[in-house]
């Protein structure tokens, strides 16, 4: 099996094979050549996102900057909206729904690595996919860690780290994020 293949089966794997690197690298370009298109070119933008991502819906607005590992696969709904400075790591699937909003900075991890020393030193890696729901508000500097998922019209609080999955109709927030309440939808 290649070295991708073990990537999104979620096993280890080594992200210096020759095909993932190159993978990265026109990844890096397309995002790169987004982020430094001026505002009066969002027709151009939208179709270097569209080329990038593995799958987009209607109404996709993602301000600049944007960055990722790999693009394909991260699959957008309708009607989402990133705001500056998003971070998806997608070395595994990162679903998100229809209706969601990513304030600044929020990041989305799929990669992680061994808490074994011995492992971890090896300099392969794993990743965990992470789905995001429906009508989901990620506040501003949340992290969404790998295999979390996240129920259709919860919120996240800005600055919170999200380590396990969050239920429907949550406000969650705070390290690790908790639930804090529930939402009336």
């Amino acid at each position: 099996m290649t070295e991708k293949g073990k990537m999104l089966r979620g096993e280890m794997y080594d992200p210096s094979d020759p095909e993932l690197f190159q993978e990265r690298l026109e990844a890096r370009l397309k995002f790169q050549k987004f982020n430094k298109l001026p505002e009066s070119s969002k027709e151009e933008r939208d179709i270097i996102i569209k080329d990038l991502l593995g799958s987009t819906g209607l109404n996709i607005n993602i301000e600049p900057p944007f960055y990722c590992d790999y693009g394909y696969n991260i699959l957008l709904g309708d009607n989402v909206f990133m705001n500056f400075n998003c971070c998806i790591l997608d070395v595994m699937p990162v679903t998100i729904g229809d209706n969601v909003m990513l304030g600044p900075n929020v990041q989305i991890y799929t990669a992680t690595h061994p808490l074994e020393s011995k492992a971890r030193n090896s300099g392969r890696e794993f990743a965990r996919a992470i789905n995001i729901g429906n009508d989901v508000w990620l506040g501003g500097g949340a992290i969404i860690c790998p295999g979390v998922k996240i129920g259709n019209g919860a919120v996240i609080g800005a600055g919170a780290v999200v380590t396990k999955d969050v239920p429907e109709n949550v406000f969650a927030g705070g390290n690790p994020a908790m639930v804090i309440k529930k939402i009336d939808n």
